[in-house]
């Protein structure tokens, strides 16, 4: 693999993005952007068209311009020396068994999906150590073929499930700070049940609630069911020996998690009062968020429910910890799938209603 720049100061290596929606595309527009040898594959043809007759479409909090760029239907010949997967995760194995063959002898494959798919990946590929996972610390949307919103400023943590090659993280690392700030992390469980932790909720309830994430955090019985379903989550990953870190440095998980007595009430303590106001915080932070889960379903997709609350349901179920609300959060997302039941207040409240 080669040095992180070439004698022109472009960076140097071939990357290749599997998934060309609100994450991959914004990604393969800055790296092309900053010179990288980079090209996007997508299924939606009328992608491939905008952007190979206007370029990439960039707009929102990165600021709006055009960059010329490339996205395939099909994955092109290698080799790549970094494959980022930015599919949804129902998608990720079928998008990491496509892209093998033109993944470079040392090349990575890098993991910018939501939930635990650094081992689904590792399984395909064969070598734990050829796999990072990438910690996608802000949100982003595409608003029609070509062009992408960066709804919310964050960039990235980048790390291994084992041993990685420091180098190859070093280099992933300079070329994606062209987007956000990348932190290196020695104990990326930490981080990805972290992440993890807020996606169950916030991904979630905003696709049974039907509005962007700032809508739904208005709402007293959204962020209740929130602070609940976190507190399964970190008791889970307690559960499996994972030492949580810090959301973007400041969001405490294990303080947020509800203790016995929060769990005994619905208001009036100082603790409870407290973590309402973070999450309408979180609401402010992410008020133009929509989940891709609940665009998944709108577009007859699979929802991505299983690799969220559906990974704590069943360890739940494993380790015999009740989980109630992540294993009803399950259930409610399906039977929408299915299109048994529609999203908005009514949904939440019924949810409320059978976890207490």
């Amino acid at each position: 693999m080669s040095g992180s720049f070439d004698e022109v100061g472009a960076p140097a290596g071939r990357v290749l993005v599997m998934g060309c929606g609100g994450i991959g595309g914004t990604v393969a527009a800055h790296l092309a952007e900053l010179g990288v040898d980079v090209c996007a594959v997508s299924r939606n043809r009328a992608v491939a068209e905008a952007v190979a007759e206007r370029g990439f479409r960039l707009v929102g909090e990165s600021g709006e311009r055009t960059v010329p760029g490339r996205v395939v239907p099909e994955v092109p010949e290698g080799p790549f020396d970094y494959v980022l997967l930015a599919t949804q995760p129902p998608d990720v194995e079928a998008a990491a068994r496509q892209a093998l063959p033109a993944l470079a002898a040392d090349g990575h494959l890098v993991c910018f999906q939501n939930g635990l798919c650094e081992e689904r990946v590792a399984a395909v590929i064969g070598d734990r150590t050829r796999v990072i996972g990438g910690i996608v610390a802000w949100g982003g949307s595409m608003l029609e073929p070509g062009v992408f919103d960066k709804t919310s400023a964050g960039g990235f943590v980048l790390g291994g499930i084992d041993a990685v090659d420091p180098a190859a993280l070093a280099r992933l690392a300079a070329m994606l700070e062209c987007i956000g700030p990348v932190e290196i992390s020695e104990n990326l469980a930490g981080s990805r049940w972290s992440k993890l932790a807020i996606n169950c909720a916030v991904s979630s309830l905003g696709t049974l609630n039907g509005t962007t994430l700032g809508k739904a955090m208005r709402s007293r019985t959204v962020r209740r069911l929130a602070l609940e379903i976190m507190t399964e989550v970190v008791r889970v990953a307690q559960r499996e020996g994972v030492a949580l870190r810090k959301v973007s440095g400041t969001l405490d998980l294990e303080w947020i998690a509800l203790s016995d007595a929060d769990l005994a009430q619905e208001i009036g303590s100082i603790s409870l009062t407290a973590k309402h106001t973070l999450l309408l915080a979180v609401g402010m932070r992410y008020r133009r968020l929509r989940s891709s889960m609940l665009r998944a379903i709108e577009r007859g997709r699979p929802p991505a429910v299983d690799f969220l609350n559906g990974e704590i349901a069943e360890r739940g179920a494993r380790y015999e910890m009740p989980v109630p609300v992540n294993t009803e959060i399950v259930r409610q997302v399906w039977r929408m799938a299915r299109g048994e039941a529609q999203p908005g207040p009514a949904l939440i409240r019924s949810i409320y209603a059978a976890t207490r």
